[in-house]
């Protein structure tokens, strides 16, 4: 009976992740935050959608203990605390565009049961759009807090060097949030955002350009085994070199790339290659993603190595080492993610 009440907790979960991404695209959290007491009414009133499902989508939210509601006065409000993990998208808290991935998860449910029988792959491209927007969305707080404050910063020299002007390439971009945070911070550095997905690209061109920033960011479509140029001193991985289907050429052609002193930033899931380690909430989260987005990612590209998101620092260090990356150091850590600088 302990484990029925579990599973029925996890599939209301489940099921009310979708109310907690339609109040992050609808925007009621951000209408919500701050506002005080609300009726459905005003809430209505407040974002121009209908009272009646609003009143729906509220019940919900009260009975995940996301909002709380007044019976005497029928209003309902989102507490600050709740306001910084589901309103802000800048917060480094902010956590509700982990719910806007389902849309596209839940709908390639077909091809992956297609993929169990046939041991083939589901394509990153496969998915539907709302992968990319959730995927960024999800990533981009944890970034903002930490990619240039504490990442960066972490290996030593490295922040002199990009204020000095460097040149950096971020391999596997996607949106380009990354690589803008960085081409924020350091204004005398140039920087080159690649990934193999179209869409993100353009996507990424667009943020670039509504942030004035064309002037130091090129994005470019290429994998990360063939991406163009040489001589940088800067060259990021972060969350995705797992999902590549050769990561061993990826940092063979990151090694040739590098300048004289370049180094290899890799940002990698906190994840154990020891499934026993990994029983707590980011480890169930990230091993389900890895059933469902990142092996059959690598699949799909029909290369030598598909490693999935918790093949552990031994077996990524030894892939780095026959890349010719020889120095490997773990520099920080976070609940989520464990950061490495790779060097000859």
């Amino acid at each position: 009976m302990e484990f029925l009440e579990q599973v029925i907790t996890d599939g209301a979960a489940a099921m009310s992740g979708l109310c907690t991404s339609l109040g992050d695209r609808l925007g009621l959290y951000r209408a919500m935050a701050g506002a005080g007491p609300l009726t459905s009414r005003q809430l209505a009133d407040r974002t121009g959608l209908s009272e009646r499902y609003l009143r729906e989508w509220l019940a919900a939210q009260v009975a995940g203990e996301y909002v709380d509601h007044d019976r005497a006065t029928d209003t309902y409000e989102l507490s600050d605390v709740r306001a910084a993990v589901l309103s802000d998208p800048d917060a480094p808290t902010y956590a509700a565009g982990m719910f806007t991935m389902l849309q596209a998860l839940y709908g390639t449910e077909d091809e992956l049961m297609e993929a169990f029988r046939t041991g083939e792959g589901v394509g990153w491209g496969d998915h539907g759009p709302a992968l990319f927007e959730g995927t960024a969305k999800f990533f981009r707080p944890g970034y903002a807090a930490a990619l240039v404050p504490e990442w960066l910063a972490s290996v030593e020299g490295l922040t002199r060097r990009l204020e000095r002007g460097a040149k950096v390439a971020d391999v596997g971009c996607g949106y380009g949030h990354s690589t803008l945070l960085m081409a924020q911070a350091f204004p005398r550095s140039s920087f080159y955002g690649f990934d193999f997905h179209r869409p993100s690209i353009e996507a990424a061109r667009g943020l670039a350009a509504e942030q004035g920033l064309g002037d130091r960011v090129a994005f470019e479509v290429a994998t990360a085994q063939d991406f163009p140029g040489e001589g940088f001193d800067l060259i990021t991985f972060l969350d995705c070199l797992h999902d590549m289907s050769d990561p061993a050429a990826a940092l063979r052609r990151a090694e040739h790339a590098l300048s004289a002193e370049g180094v290899c930033l890799l940002v990698e899931p906190n994840m154990s290659a020891d499934v026993d380690e990994n029983v707590h909430p980011v480890g169930r989260g990230m091993s389900a993603a890895s059933v469902a987005v990142c092996l059959p990612s690598a699949l799909a590209q029909h290369g030598p190595e598909a490693l999935g998101n918790h093949a552990g620092e031994a077996k990524m260090r030894g892939i780095a080492d026959g890349a010719g990356l020889h120095h490997w150091t773990m520099t920080a850590e976070t609940p989520v993610n464990r950061i490495y600088a790779l060097a000859r």
